[in-house]
């Protein structure tokens, strides 16, 4: 039954926590120097502002950019997702697929946690035990793994219930190497991990502190440290972290709107606008009229002056979308694929055509969080054709909880990121059985389930191709546009390396 899944909704928008105040801390360990990054070339001290608070840092409950820029400074799983979109070895030296439903990784020799002790397969099965165990926000998405064996001390063969082709780039996101000393209180408060910072302290509510693993070994799927220590800031107000940044108290800062760029390069900081390996999109409803009708749901599309409203709220780096894919990062990304133009006299002519020459009226839902002035550009274009819009503003626990509730709002302001594998967003969000979905197209669901088990990578982006055009011709959503990660940047941070994934990592190339 739906109701027993574990997959939670907050990987569609995340949710809210708010965290009790409260400080802890690691004790020191004692490590070899790493020759790779010579310390004179570190930077003494990096702090980064941060919209907010991490919801967690337990690889296993982590949903958001902000968690995992956390997360994956602490710890390096197998293997990482490149800036190419490919999958790599982290961790491990090589990550091969057996057969189809086998994978086999070897770890690097020599690599060490935190507390001093060695990296082996078994840290590789900790770290799947634990997506699959009891607290665990991500059960459903590795529930085909069937077991992870130990073939010798640096060896580990993953297997599978079903083919799993996408199992790698799930694995890159969540799975990480796990001490033997890890507990459920270490993983979310006083983590040990492998990765290239190791965590010192985190008071709930302003920051957390970390410091450079001295005996971590680089590999450029990741990158290296580029700061002897690391002060992740909470700075909700986005005029703060242009203040500070500004000021020199932050050498980088996220999630700068357009409208206060100007002020950061005045101040004499850089901006980088970093086009993410995400989609923005409304979600339609097409089990309930008039969205189960494809002329309406295509006048949805045609009726939006989506580059006008990019250039004035996103900038120069965003790009309208023909598909959920957001560039050739993405598997299935066609770049031949055009987007719907703006034609609102064809949107008119659509929705005269399904019966609705007067119009129609509709409800969008949103959270707290989205841009509402972006919305409001959205509608009054959508009223130009006789599409009246309402938008109906969500707590996110409102939000989230009413995906595949019929009695919902039926257009829903989304976004998803990363997509280099389309996988679980296909399968969730527009399989005809999925969890939150309310699309339903047998041609869609044919290539969803063909591309979820071919193993040939090629054959795959193919399969994912076809579907890409199946989608845009039903207008399976209304297509928005890439999402953009927008930063201020001093220039003593200037070697510091954005990243298609949004984490915001404290290392360089």
């Amino acid at each position: 039954m739906k109701n027993q899944r574990r997959f939670t909704r907050r990987s569609v928008i995340g949710s809210s926590v708010t965290a009790v105040a409260a400080t802890w801390a690691l004790p020191h360990v004692g490590v070899f120097a790493q020759a790779d990054t010579p310390v004179a070339d570190l930077l003494d001290e990096l702090v980064i502002d941060l919209s907010g608070d991490p919801d967690s840092i337990d690889p296993a409950v982590a949903y958001s950019a902000r968690d995992w820029s956390i997360v994956h400074s602490i710890y390096d799983g197998l293997v990482s997702i490149g800036a190419d979109g490919t999958i790599q070895p982290l961790a491990a030296s090589s990550f091969d697929t057996v057969d189809e439903l086998t994978f086999e990784a070897s770890l690097r020799e020599g690599l060490t946690f935190h507390d001093g002790s060695p990296v082996t397969s078994q840290a590789a099965i900790r770290g799947v035990e634990h997506l699959q165990g009891g607290d665990s926000l991500v059960i459903d998405l590795f529930s085909t793994i069937a077991s992870v064996d130990a073939v010798d001390d640096l060896t580990v063969r993953i297997t599978c219930s079903e083919p799993s082709p996408w199992l790698p780039a799930q694995l890159a996101v969540w799975h990480m190497l796990l001490p033997e000393s890890a507990t459920a209180d270490s993983l979310a408060n006083v983590p040990v991990g492998n990765g290239p910072y190791r965590f010192t302290s985190w008071e709930k509510g302003s920051e957390i502190r970390l410091e450079r693993f001295d005996d971590y070994q680089p590999n450029p799927a990741k990158g290296q440290a580029m700061a002897k220590s690391v002060i992740y800031r909470f700075v909700p107000e986005a005029s703060t972290r242009v203040a500070d940044v500004i000021s020199g108290a932050t050498r980088i800062a996220s999630e700068i709107p357009l409208d206060q760029q100007g002020a950061v390069e005045s101040g004499g900081a850089g901006i980088v606008n970093e086009p993410v390996v995400g989609s923005a999109w409304v979600r339609i409803a097409t089990d309930t009229a008039p969205f189960d009708d494809v002329r309406v749901r295509q006048a949805l599309n045609f009726s939006l002056d989506l580059d006008a409203i990019a250039k004035v709220f996103i900038g120069e780096a965003s790009t309208r979308l023909a598909s959920i894919h957001p560039d050739e990062r993405s598997m299935g990304f066609d770049p031949d694929l055009a987007p719907y133009a703006y034609d609102p006299d064809q949107a008119r002519g659509l929705l005269a055509e399904a019966g609705y020459e007067d119009g129609l009226n509709v409800v969008l839902e949103m959270t707290v969080a989205a841009s509402q002035a972006m919305a409001e550009a959205m509608v009054a274009q959508w009223a130009e054709v006789g599409i009246r819009v309402e938008l109906q503003i969500s707590e996110y626990a409102a939000f989230n909880g009413n995906w595949d509730d019929p009695s919902a709002p039926p257009l829903k302001m989304s976004t998803w990121s990363p997509l280099y594998d389309p996988h679980t967003l296909l399968d969730l969000v527009f399989k005809g059985d999925g969890y939150l979905s309310r699309y339903n197209n047998d041609d869609a669901n044919t290539l969803i389930l063909a591309a979820s088990e071919e193993t040939d990578a090629a054959a795959r982006a193919d399969l994912y191709r076809q579907l890409a055009e199946v989608m845009h011709d039903d207008a399976a959503c209304v297509f928005l546009w890439n999402l953009v990660a927008s930063y201020a940047v001093r220039d003593e941070a200037s070697s510091w390396q954005p990243r298609g994934d949004e984490y915001v990592l404290p290392l360089k190339k």
